[in-house]
Formats: structure tokens, sequence, C-alpha cells
């Protein structure tokens, strides 16, 4: 799973937050790291520079493998609090439709047939 950070005017891009949201997204999204392929963060700063509530946003995209793709949007007063909104939006939106699809392969009736408890097949009653 590739973990791609852009960021928008009034937020650094360094380093350090690239290495951050990989570490946080890869484990806070480990059990569809089958599914995705790459996820896209996009963090800005609506206000650049202003003071305003809830003026940092984060956008995340998952891409995923023989599916469209997830977007995700959250707004907050930091960016740390942005970041982690958009996170868990992301992850109840993948639980939602990768469970979805994971519950409709599950209700396909099997070729095999479970006998009745007490019933041994061939055997005259």
């Amino acid at each position: 799973m590739q973990i791609q950070v852009n960021t928008g005017s009034g937020v650094d891009n360094t380093e350090s937050l690239q290495r951050w949201a990989s570490e946080h997204l890869s484990e806070t999204l480990a059990r569809f790291q089958q599914d995705i392929t790459r996820i896209e963060v996009q963090l800005s700063d609506e206000n650049s520079g202003k003071s305003a509530n809830a003026d940092k946003r984060c956008m995340m995209e998952a891409r995923l493998a023989g599916h469209q793709p997830i977007a995700v949007n959250h707004h907050a007063e930091t960016q740390d609090e942005a970041f982690r909104g958009a996170a868990r939006k992301l992850l109840h939106a993948l639980d939602h439709s990768l469970g979805k699809l994971r519950d409709h392969h599950r209700d396909r009736d099997s070729i095999r047939k479970d006998e009745p408890t007490g019933v041994v097949p061939g055997a005259a009653g």
C-alpha cells in the first residue's frame, strides 16, 4: 500500500509528516492492506494563515484494486485533528464498502450441504 501526502498553502510537507502519516494509516487500515493499492492525502489550510474555526482540511482517497476509489474529507481546528478525523471516516467508508462486498460473497449457497445432526449418510433408519 503506497501512501502519498500532498499539502496546500499554509501546510508544510516534511519528511516526518510523510513518515507519521504512512505509519498511522498503515496501522489504522491494516486489515484492508490487500485491497488498497494507494492512498492519497491532501492537507490544506483553507484560510491560509488567518485564524478560524475548522479551517484545516484533510482529504483522503483510497485507490482499491478492482473497485472504485473511496474519498473522504474532514475539517477541524488543527492539522492533526483533520488528519485523524479523515482517517476514521476512511476506515468507516472502507468497512462499509468492502464489508458489503465480503458479506455478499459469504451469503452465496455452498455446493456442499451439511447433514442434519444425528443422521448418518447411507444408514437405513
